[in-house]
């Protein structure tokens, strides 16, 4: 007795757009982001605004993530978003660069004023 169900694309993909936020800019490789991420602290809850530099986008449609790379006190952090995701509030685009690939991970091995973008206006 064979219990597959067969999934359609169209029955995924009506799921997909039920989740997929509508409010997001149209955001690229080499801007400089401000993401709000929601932080649960015990009971409490609040809104932690992080900054920095788009160096990758990965689109695959629910779940398109970019990474955020920035330096704090000379150590280069960088993390992860799914833009989708309900623990992201907000993504406002500070600056857009211009850019020439694709993938910004050689800014990985750049430091001080070295790692800055040409703004592209």
């Amino acid at each position: 007795m064979s219990f597959l169900i067969s999934t359609s694309p169209k029955i995924i993909e009506d799921l997909e757009n039920k989740y997929k936020k509508t409010n997001i800019p149209e955001v690229s490789v080499g801007d400089t982001v401000r993401i709000g991420l929601l932080i649960k602290e015990g009971n409490k809850e609040r809104v932690q605004m992080n900054e920095g530099v788009i160096i990758s986008k990965n689109n695959s449609n629910l779940n398109t993530t970019i990474t955020v790379r920035r330096t704090l006190q000379g150590i280069g952090v960088e993390r992860v978003y799914l833009i989708h995701s309900p623990l992201v509030k907000t993504i406002e685009v500070l600056r857009h660069a211009k850019v020439r690939r694709a993938k910004l991970y050689y800014l990985r091995d750049l430091s001080g004023k070295a790692t800055r973008l040409k703004q592209k206006f």
